[in-house]
């Protein structure tokens, strides 16, 4: 049977609402909806590059946990309240993930805390 278990970050909102920041499944691992929140700190950068690149580096931590890399990442998905706050962050996007290339998709829609800018979830695939 496939190895199945689940990363926390120490986020209040996994608490609250019930989930894990990621799931690892067997050779699959889907993180789930990231923003740009400090979970140390429960703080939030008011730009939303300052906020893409805390959600990168969140998606990391997630990622190192379950044995992966950004070059392990296979999909992600940007959703974003305002669309023109997709392009600024397109530098950092890159820089994170140009090495995988993974599938992707943006969506505009609304997020459940006004001050969150961007969301971002991706899946990967364990090495090896």
């Amino acid at each position: 049977m496939a190895e199945r278990r689940t990363i926390v970050s120490g986020s209040t909102f996994e608490e609250q609402i019930g989930y894990a920041r990621a799931v690892v499944d067997g050779d699959h691992v889907h993180v789930s909806g990231t923003t740009g929140f400090d979970y140390a700190t429960m703080t939030i950068a008011d730009d939303v590059v300052d906020q893409a690149e805390q959600c990168l580096r969140n998606i990391t931590a997630a990622l190192t946990e379950a044995g992966c890399t950004a070059a392990d990442v296979v999909r992600v998905r940007y959703y974003f309240p305002d669309r023109a706050d997709f392009e600024p962050c397109w530098p950092s996007f890159r820089r994170y993930f140009a090495g995988a290339r993974p599938a992707a998709t943006m969506l505009v829609c609304g997020l459940a805390d006004p001050r969150m800018k961007l969301e971002i979830e991706v899946d990967a695939r364990r090495p090896g």
